[in-house]
């Protein structure tokens, strides 16, 4: 029942951060570090990975009229050509970070996934969040720009500084918001296109880590591990919902300096934590 409580806890923080330019991967690590599942260190190297498939069941059912190729016209079903559209410059998008992953994942899970890195991420780039809105400072946000009117080019570009959340800590969310603000694309446009874009990539990495497992440990989950699995995920998912739409309806009136602030912060705290420990 503890373990449950705590499988609880680990899907309020991942459907919090998963959608915040904060790194969800840094807090999960924190929380981790105060409050450990009773399980393997293989498992938790899929828990932590495959608890975004509630977050991104979340972005799914939030989107679904804007993602759904197939429509009902005189009686037939036919394919958006407008989704269809939207559907490729989502997958340019993955392609940058979806094939650095697959070459570096063993590399990056050896070598980057420690405290350190995760802190230095934070704050570096809570600075960049920073440095970026100041510089804004009193230019107009584009209006009546909707993540149709990205073009392919602005999509792989933004799927560039994609790859940059391949460091832990960096924040997929995070690094692709920056991307977009300097391609001057609206806020509301690239937070949107993010969320979007999470779908493959996330789904992806999810299907990844759980094929490893399968192949070093085999298909062999516990009562207790599947009860882990589904509970955080569905929990993160509840919660997903709810910051999702928060995001949203926040960034319309708010710039993205608040969340520059809080990595610095956090990235600092994490630092002096685990060099002090």
């Amino acid at each position: 029942m503890l373990d449950i409580l705590k499988a609880v806890l680990f899907g309020i923080v991942e459907g919090i951060t998963e959608w915040l330019p904060v790194s969800s991967t840094g807090h999960m690590i924190l929380l981790n570090e105060f409050i450990k599942l009773g399980v393997s260190d293989e498992f938790y190297k899929l828990f932590e990975v495959v608890i975004q498939l509630g977050a991104i069941l979340a972005v799914v059912m939030v989107y679904f009229k804007t993602i759904w190729p197939f429509t009902k016209k005189k009686e037939k079903i036919v394919l958006d050509k407008g989704v269809l559209n939207l559907w490729g410059k989502i997958l340019v998008a993955c392609i940058p970070a979806a094939v650095l992953g697959l070459l570096f994942d063993d590399f990056l899970d050896e070598h980057l996934y420690n405290a350190v890195v995760v802190s230095i991420a934070l704050i570096v780039y809570g600075v960049l969040f920073i440095v970026i809105e100041n510089g804004r400072k009193g230019k107009k946000e584009v209006k009546g720009q909707t993540i149709n009117d990205i073009t392919y080019k602005q999509a792989a570009e933004v799927g560039a500084f994609q790859i940059l959340a391949l460091i832990p800590g960096t924040s997929r969310s995070g690094s692709t918001i920056i991307g977009g603000l300097l391609l001057g694309l609206n806020r509301s446009v690239i937070t949107e296109f993010t969320f979007l874009v999470a779908i493959p990539v996330m789904a992806g990495a999810s299907f990844l880590k759980l094929l490893k497992y399968i192949v070093k440990v085999g298909f062999a989950f516990s009562g207790l591990e599947i009860a882990i699995l589904v509970v955080s995920c569905i929990v993160a998912y509840v919660v997903s919902m709810f910051v999702i739409k928060f995001m949203i309806n926040y960034i319309k009136n708010h710039d993205f300096k608040i969340f520059g602030y809080y990595r610095i912060v956090l990235g600092i705290i994490v630092l002096l934590y685990f060099i002090l420990k």
